[in-house]
């Protein structure tokens, strides 16, 4: 009897055990079904692995370049995940109704794992509601003095600069560390009026980059892995309550963006109480004040100003280090930019003097540098990785380098930004070339291409209602840097971020050119 019950315990384990394979075999080839259309990579019909090692190895975006080259502009890279290196195909994601953000790294994403920004919200009405109320902020129309608080700080940097030209080490310096310094600052004072002052000590005390990128390490790896759940688990995730006096690295930027943010809105709330919006409106013209007067307040608003510390300085500093790296490695185009802007200070079309930045209206009037900000944004993507969207439950047809392509709803379709932005039938066989002459309207007599140029370096800012919200301060902080402003660096890609150091150079001080 007892061996009988064994035999049939034993029986039973290995039904379910047969069951429970047949069923995991129906489901991957399901999968594969679904997408065996569409070309790509060994095994990412069946599996996600090698989508994880390419994340896991911290430069993800190469891996895509790679595929789409490969496999073309639309490949399959996960059984459920579709890769498109195709700018027409991804506008139309960001603008047709039923897409919506995946949740597998929009969730991951997030800074305040409590609660989302408008960033990583998912939901479309939730996000267009708080996107509405930050707008003015972010645009400059309620921020009056965004400009100038930009002007401060690039003055502060400019300074720093040339310091290590006169006296220091023989002015060698890590430029990326500087280039950071500089975008913290300008969010901490166009963002809460209050710069952080990285430039004013040359120094992080706080450790608030190295924190940002071991910060974007962890989460990068626990995305890849599928755990980032954990940071919602009490004593796996981060601890919610911060003491302030101890804190360092992101989490005293947590506790200085939060202390800030708590003194300014009870400012805030205090004058509104008395009765006077007059006094309300008295308060410094910055993000923060926008934000509280278009009612974004308490755990709302101390999100999103986290929101605009971390990406906020991040995507602008990766704009700036990958265009200075590859103005300081082309020296004809580095010469034809100095001329540019050394005939714009001689005609009186920029100012010159000490302490004098030009505007951003200056900057437009003045093709090479548009030229080569645009280039420097081709060429090395701030973004990279993979701000997912999934397909609409029924399903889409989409145009594809000109063939219709069905892709099923629920797929997730991630962007390639790096092969979007070296298309060879876009930009010409020297895609993988830093050229800015292929910007000016004198060297690009085909007007539709160069339009369609412009339209596909501007997706490097979203499109639509995901256009970013800080493309206004960015832009404006670039050509302002630029203007006044061996091995080229140590660079990874977390979480569609680059951390970059050890980008060394040598600064010394130049007679500008008289013609």
């Amino acid at each position: 009897m007892f061996t009988d019950l064994l035999s049939t315990t034993r029986e039973t384990w290995l039904i379910l055990i047969a069951v429970a394979t047949l069923t995991f075999a129906a489901y991957k080839l399901r999968s594969y079904h679904k997408l065996r259309h569409i070309p790509g990579p060994t095994w990412t019909g069946l599996s996600d692995i090698p989508h994880i090692r390419a994340f896991l190895s911290e430069r993800c975006c190469e891996w895509y370049s790679s595929v789409s080259e490969t496999h073309g502009p639309l490949a399959r890279v996960g059984p459920n995940t579709v890769l498109t290196s195709s700018a027409e195909f991804w506008e139309s994601v960001n603008v047709k109704p039923g897409y919506k953000r995946s949740k597998w790294f929009y969730n991951a994403a997030r800074f305040d794992w409590r609660r989302d920004n408008c960033f990583t919200m998912i939901d479309v009405e939730q996000h267009d509601a708080r996107r509405k109320r930050m707008a003015p902020g972010y645009s400059g129309r309620d921020n009056l003095e965004l400009e100038r608080d930009i002007d401060v700080c690039v003055v502060k940097f400019v300074h720093l600069i040339g310091s290590y030209a006169d006296i220091r080490r023989n002015g060698a310096f890590d430029l990326a560390n500087k280039l950071q310094f500089l975008t913290l600052d300008v969010i901490g004072l166009v963002g809460f009026g209050k710069s952080f002052g990285l430039l004013d000590v040359d120094a992080d005390p706080h450790e608030f980059v190295r924190s940002t990128e071991d910060g974007l390490r962890r989460i990068n790896k626990l995305m890849a892995l599928g755990l980032s759940w954990t940071n919602r688990v009490p004593f796996l995730g981060p601890s919610a309550e911060l003491d302030a006096e101890k804190a360092k690295g992101f989490d005293k930027m947590l506790t200085t963006s939060s202390d800030i943010v708590e003194a300014r809105e009870r400012a805030f709330r205090k004058s509104l109480e008395s009765g006077s919006s007059s006094k309300a409106a008295e308060q410094r013209a910055d993000m923060l004040a926008s934000f509280m007067r278009n009612g974004l307040l308490g755990d709302e608003l101390k999100t999103e100003s986290l929101l605009q510390i971390v990406a906020g300085s991040d995507t602008t500093a990766g704009a700036l280090r990958g265009t200075m790296l590859y103005l300081v490695t082309h020296p004809r185009a580095y010469r034809a930019l100095q001329i540019e802007i050394d005939a714009a200070v001689r005609e009186g079309q920029a100012p010159g003097g000490p302490g004098e930045v030009i505007s951003y209206a200056q900057t437009k009037a003045l093709p090479y540098l548009q030229a080569v900000v645009r280039e420097g944004i081709r060429i090395f993507p701030p973004l990279t990785d993979p701000f997912a969207r999934d397909v609409p439950p029924g399903g889409d047809t989409v145009i594809v380098d000109g063939r219709d392509v069905f892709i099923p709803g629920g797929v997730s379709v991630i962007p390639s930004w790096t092969a979007m932005h070296r298309d060879r039938k876009l930009y010409g066989e020297d895609a993988g070339l830093f050229r800015p002459e292929r910007w000016l309207e004198s060297e690009q007599p085909d007007a539709d291409r160069l339009r369609a140029m412009r339209r596909t370096n501007d997706l490097m800012f979203g499109h639509g209602k995901y256009t970013c919200l800080g493309k206004p301060v960015a832009l404006i902080e670039i050509h302002k840097t630029i203007f006044e402003a061996t091995k080229p660096w140590s660079a990874a890609s977390l979480m569609g971020l680059w951390s970059i150091k050890d980008m060394h150079v040598q600064a010394t001080r130049r007679v500008p050119s008289e013609a």
